[in-house]
């Protein structure tokens, strides 16, 4: 593998290699509720399923940086004890990729039992000689809650985690489009619960929780996919385009007991993927996060980008390796 660096700076951006950031759940708990879905997950369960099994999620995360990591380059943020949403890298921050200088805006994160998070974060992105690491100073949830589209547009999430006074900050500062998306529904409280970037040219999006004005806004940048409310409750969104692939997560237990309220819900978002993959030349690859999905989490939420080379074919991949 071949990396361009000068002698004083090692930019993760020279890379040809999509760059990813993750963070191994050695001390995740669900100790703290913070999410409606993942009060209602932990209420259906039995009292001693409640507790995580950091064994089980290990293994499930492994299997998940296995795969990502033979396609890109993965760098693991350190697990501190008390983070016990640490591994959901997604809100630590967004770095910006319409700027030509490495720049890191870190959360300032709503949800107070993962305020702590931002520290680690800070130092893990200075040491790594970003030219600019800043804190937001309003509320703001990462890169869950803004979406880099394309140029210098991004869609950004506000109302919820995410302040509208956040996407104004981000516009002025970095000379950046911020097309606003107000969230309101306690079961999609990240805009990664309603809208995926799935090429420079298309996201897929749930047009139910979007208004006249902001799809037609969207409209002029990208063609969407929509995808209906049912399957966005139950993380269809939630997943990342690598290369040829996108990557979901599901709940084989879920898909197990047709009993389960949403068993129907999650077989209608794996179809609805399958075909949608069909219809744009991807292939859908499948992971166990039953032990995540008590956080209320999905697979999104795992998965920090450190540049955006992730659209790039699988040939492109093998390419540079």
């Amino acid at each position: 593998m071949v990396v361009n660096m000068d002698a004083n700076n090692f930019c993760i951006s020279n890379t040809q290699l999509p760059c990813f950031l993750m963070s191994v759940p050695f001390f995740m708990s669900a100790d703290v509720i913070n999410n409606k879905i993942m009060q209602e997950i932990l209420d259906a369960l039995e009292p001693e399923e409640r507790t995580i099994n950091i064994d089980r999620a290990l293994s499930q995360f492994q299997e998940l940086y296995r795969f990502i990591s033979s396609k890109a380059l993965v760098y693991l943020l350190p697990s501190y004890p008390g983070l016990q949403d640490q591994t959901y890298v997604a809100n630590l921050g967004i770095v910006l990729p319409h700027l030509t200088e490495p720049t890191v805006v870190i959360s300032n994160y709503y949800s107070e039992v993962r305020r702590n998070e931002s520290e680690v974060g800070r130092e893990f992105f200075q040491l790594m000689k970003f030219t600019n690491v800043i804190d937001a100073p309003e509320y703001f949830e990462g890169e869950a809650d803004l979406k880099y589209i394309r140029d210098n547009v991004y869609c950004g999430a506000y109302g919820l985690r995410t302040s509208k006074n956040a996407l104004d900050w981000f516009e002025k500062s970095f000379e950046m489009k911020v097309i606003p998306i107000l969230m309101e529904d306690p079961y999609l409280y990240h805009l990664d619960c309603l809208l995926l970037p799935l090429s420079e040219d298309s996201v897929l999006a749930c047009t139910k929780k979007l208004d006249r004005e902001t799809q037609k806004e969207l409209e002029k940048y990208v063609k969407i996919y929509d995808f209906d409310y049912n399957i966005a409750v139950v993380a269809a969104s939630n997943a990342l385009v690598l290369g040829n692939y996108i990557l979901v997560g599901t709940n084989q237990q879920t898909l197990n007991n047709k009993q389960h309220k949403d068993h129907q819900k999650e077989k209608d978002k794996l179809d609805f993927l399958e075909k949608l993959c069909t219809k744009i030349d991807r292939e859908l690859v499948i992971f166990d996060l039953s032990e995540f999905e008590k956080s209320g989490a999905a697979l999104s939420c795992l998965i920090m980008h450190l540049n955006r080379k992730n659209y790039y074919s699988v040939s492109r991949f093998d390419e540079v390796y």
